[in-house]
């Protein structure tokens, strides 16, 4: 008898995308396009109910909210807001998905901005708050809360989700005092708790300037840099007002231009991270960096300057004719007007691109998300699965 012993057959391995938690985490990890869950629908009937899955969906959010697709851009219209999709089929989704009428929103409207695939609409004669979400459709109107004033001068806000929730998100609501005209307050509304916080106040006064009255622009929306919200303040005084979230402070930084007249400028994320902004003077685009030095001081450092009307294609003789329309954080592009219509740049590859649809001149604001509901895809790929 031969001493080898036999080994017994070892259960048969499960071919990795017969493993159902496998499966999962692989599709988990498709490009977060609006076109990658329908495609991965298409395989079969498994993948389909997989990928449909409320559950599976809320996790493919959850692990791309660091890098959502730049789906459009919203339009503010007279008649509401008008979706102007940037992605090209089967990616593309359609206008009309994304509509909200001007039935929709009853009364004056202001649109605030949108972050992490929400929209905040002022409703000044309610005094509400819209949060929209426009892949869901979802809406919660919230009352503006005392200490604001609403009468004489503007007010704006920002939303924003924390790292990781794709179910709660926070609401910060900026102005002037409605006691006292030079001073700015804000507060900090939290959906999961349903409660605003405290009233945050502080005197309005740059450096090397006297008091003045806050004017916070409704135009162009706020942008968020790590733990701190910035709008730009309206007027010839002009300047940008940072909220501090982490340390629940208010402050006014002053432009690192004089005479903002000659000048388009939009805030952005800096290089290498940080707060900054471009500014634009004619044909040429200069990059400014808010740093702050070892004793803890502010000051703008300038950066880069580059050739923009070459980077948009622009013909010679509209040179100086372009405009800033708006800025997509988590994509780093800045949305320009030409007379060819809307261009997007990238800051980081400064490559461009046109944003084909509309050639409407009004105020832009990117919406940028993870779309996961195959309605209102356009391409010939794509089949609608209505799974929302």
């Amino acid at each position: 008898m031969s001493s080898l012993r036999r080994r017994r057959p070892s259960p048969a391995a499960v071919p990795p995308l017969e493993d159902e938690d496998l499966l999962s985490e692989i599709l988990l990890r498709l490009p977060p396009q609006p076109s990658s869950l329908p495609r991965a629908s298409l395989v079969c009937k498994r993948w389909r109910g997989l990928v449909s899955d409320p559950g599976f969906c809320r996790r493919f959010r959850r692990h791309h909210h660091r890098n959502p697709p730049l789906l459009g851009f919203f339009q503010e219209l007279d008649e509401g807001l008008s979706f102007a999709p940037s992605l090209k089929a089967p990616d593309r989704v359609s206008p009309e998905r994304f509509s909200l009428q001007h039935a929709d929103l009853v009364d004056r409207f202001f649109s605030l901005g949108c972050r992490h695939g929400l929209a905040l609409i002022y409703l000044r004669k309610r005094l509400q708050l819209l949060v929209w979400d426009p892949v869901t459709g979802d809406q919660h109107h919230i009352a503006v809360p005392p200490g604001f004033d609403t009468e004489t001068s503007p007010i704006s806000g920002a939303v924003f989700r924390s790292a990781g929730d794709v179910q709660h998100f926070h609401l910060a609501l900026v102005g002037s005092s409605e006691r006292q005209i030079t001073q700015a307050v804000a507060r900090v509304y939290s959906s999961e708790t349903g409660v605003w916080g405290n009233l945050i106040t502080a005197p309005l006064q740059s450096e090397g300037a006297a008091h003045f009255r806050i004017a916070v622009s409704t135009i162009k929306p706020a942008v968020l840099v790590g733990g701190s919200l910035y709008w730009l303040l309206d007027g010839s005084s002009g300047g940008i007002l940072e909220f501090d979230m982490d340390r629940q402070r208010l402050a006014v930084i002053p432009m690192p231009v004089n005479d903002l007249r000659f000048f388009q400028f939009s805030m952005i994320r800096a290089d290498g991270g940080g707060f900054g902004l471009l500014v634009l003077s004619g044909s040429s685009a200069q990059f400014w960096k808010r740093r702050t030095n070892c004793d803890g001081v502010a000051s703008w450092v300038l950066g880069r300057t580059i050739e923009i009307d070459k980077l948009l294609h622009c013909e010679p003789e509209s040179n100086g004719s372009q405009l800033i329309l708006g800025f997509a954080e988590d994509n780093n592009v800045v949305l320009f007007w030409t007379i060819d219509g809307p261009v997007m740049l990238q800051l980081e590859s400064l490559q461009s691109e046109k944003v084909l649809g509309t050639k409407i001149m009004s105020h832009y604001h990117s919406f940028e998300s993870v779309y996961t509901t195959e309605r209102g895809i356009g391409g010939p790929e794509a089949v609608l699965l209505h799974n929302t």
